[in-house]
């Protein structure tokens, strides 16, 4: 299983990897798309609010931090995709 952020994003398959972004995980959260010096919204409920790993164990995924969290560049559908194929990656997990 490749390595997967907490929000289940498989990192390495983003355009934004080691270019744009480290990944979620090595920077802690503090991504490109996260105001500077804050962590993303996800990362920071997940990791620093709940103390957990990912947001696997949660029953609330996907969640209104997840929803507001969203790539205003993707359409209603794509983002949907996207929210079910990282919580398929997390059942993985």
């Amino acid at each position: 299983m490749k390595q997967i952020s907490c929000c289940g994003a498989v990192c390495a398959e983003c355009s934004c990897y080691k270019t744009l972004c480290k990944g979620c995980n090595e920077s802690k959260g503090e991504v490109f798309h996260a105001p500077k010096g804050e962590s993303c919204p996800i990362y920071a409920c997940a990791v620093y609010k709940k103390k957990v790993k990912s947001c696997g164990g949660c029953s609330l995924i996907p969640c209104t931090v997840w929803r507001e969290t969203r790539d205003p560049q993707m359409s209603d559908e794509e983002f949907q995709n996207s929210i079910q194929e990282r919580m398929g990656n997390l059942k993985k997990v």
